[in-house]
């Protein structure tokens, strides 16, 4: 028996490769691109549908419109009510997800491989045959009308509303998905019925099937399914690149704030206008961002967590999107903590690019937290779909995934310094508070933001 040194940790060994199944495509005639991948772990298939144009795509004065009529896909579709479609799913051990983000639709239906053809053609069904009937519609913006009312009382969801709005005005990325009660009290049945002709169809889709199936079965399962999806001739135009046009430099001011008397926490959210996900720096910011706020031995959480006791939990996100997206940080802290948190955040941004550069520990840990896991990604075949999905929308190499754990552990102390200085900006970093504003109204004019500008 070879004896154990346990006081010495075990020797760690280098990033194994990630080998990503190979991904076959065929376009068809009606211009639905579809992309199958052979995943032969268990025997599952699942199919999701991108429709690029999310909720960037919703008509300016209809905030919430792609939401909404994605709402409406499964509850009727060819004749058949929403409880006979949860039925029919149900019947090939099925699960259906909806997925409305900034920049695509992704509607996807994962079901038992014995299935296949049952299963996407109940997905071609839901996705081109939508019955839109009236009194569904009623029912459905009802719920988010009440859901928006619970909204109004929900601390992180005003901020997040109120941070969007904030730094982005009217551009597409200025509202959230679900959008506002007076867009959804303003909507129709016909605004919903014209603008899915446009938004839905062939011609600006991708279908992801991946499943224990040959490629080519998985291809022509698919292409027999959604063969018969036309462009109807009478299509809305539908501005799917909405979010790739520029966004305001800066906020119109440092300080925005939602006055909530008597809260006995401010929600905090601090950023600016960042950049989009085809930046060729895409990992180096993954690194920066772990050692910054993406992990819980970050800097802003050891300082505002374990150091002063202001939070239970504070992060930062570079939320990359097809258009330039946010730098953000968000967190939750007690009132009276409010400036001392707001001072501290500041001062982390700012000295992770000045007075205090990432150390090669710090960025060594950062790798190791980005890459270690990474192959738990695609564990599932849903995971595999959607990660297919994620390269057809953003136009990104079949080689993505297995290039990733080599390009972050590539990423050097010169490239953090670099990529600090050019991706955060201290003098255009904007402040949203949500809480009681009043009481810490002294406080705040110590930190040199500017006078409060009042938000929703």
């Amino acid at each position: 028996m070879t004896a154990v040194d346990r006081l010495r940790l075990p020797a760690v060994d280098a990033d194994r490769p990630l080998h990503f199944p190979r991904i076959d495509r065929r376009t068809l005639s009606n211009g639905l691109e579809i992309r199958a991948v052979a995943h032969r772990t268990v025997p599952l298939v699942s199919a999701s549908l991108l429709v690029r144009g999310g909720s960037a795509a919703d008509p300016a004065d209809l905030p919430g419109l792609t939401a909404l009529t994605g709402d409406l896909l499964d509850e009727g579709a060819d004749g058949d009510d929403a409880l006979a479609i949860a039925d029919a799913v149900a019947r090939i051990g099925g699960e259906l997800d909806l997925d409305v983000g900034h920049d695509a639709v992704l509607l996807t239906l994962t079901m038992l491989g014995r299935f296949l053809p049952q299963g996407l053609e109940l997905l071609a069904r839901l996705a081109t045959r939508p019955t839109l009937a009236e009194g569904d519609f009623d029912r459905v913006r009802t719920l988010r009308l009440e859901r928006l009312k619970q909204l109004r009382d929900h601390p992180p969801a005003l901020a997040e509303r109120a941070f969007a709005q904030f730094l982005y005005g009217r551009h597409p990325y200025g509202h959230l998905s679900i959008g506002t009660e007076e867009a959804l009290r303003a909507c129709r049945l016909d605004d919903v019925r014209t603008f899915y002709r446009g938004l839905f169809r062939p011609d600006g889709a991708t279908l992801v099937v991946a499943g224990d199936f040959a490629e080519d079965a998985l291809i022509d399962g698919a292409a027999a399914a959604f063969a018969d999806w036309h462009t109807p001739a009478d299509d809305w135009s539908i501005d799917r690149e909405a979010g790739m046009k520029a966004p305001p430099e800066t906020a119109p001011a440092r300080l925005g704030v939602i006055r909530r008397p008597a809260a006995t926490q401010s929600e905090l959210r601090i950023g600016h206008v960042c950049a989009s996900c085809n930046t060729p720096d895409f990992h180096v910011l993954l690194v920066l961002n772990a050692i910054l706020g993406g992990q819980f031995v970050s800097r802003v959480n050891l300082n505002l967590r374990e150091q002063k006791g202001y939070t239970y939990g504070v992060r930062t996100s570079f939320d990359l999107r097809r258009g330039a997206g946010p730098f953000v940080l968000q967190t939750s802290v007690q009132t009276e903590v409010t400036v001392p948190a707001i001072r501290e955040s500041l001062g982390e941004i700012d000295g992770i690019r000045g007075s205090r550069p990432p150390t090669d520990d710090e960025r060594s840990l950062a790798q190791a937290s980005l890459t270690r896991g990474y192959a738990r990604g695609f564990e599932t075949m849903q995971q595999v779909a959607r990660a297919v999905a994620q390269l057809a929308l953003h136009e990104l190499p079949d080689t993505y995934f297995e290039e990733f754990v080599s390009r972050v552990g590539a990423v050097t102390k010169e490239d953090l310094h670099r990529v600090s200085h050019q991706y955060l900006d201290p003098k255009r970093l904007a402040v949203v508070i949500v809480g009681d504003v009043e009481r810490v109204a002294a406080e705040l004019d110590t930190l040199s933001l500017g006078s409060p500008h009042v938000l929703i």
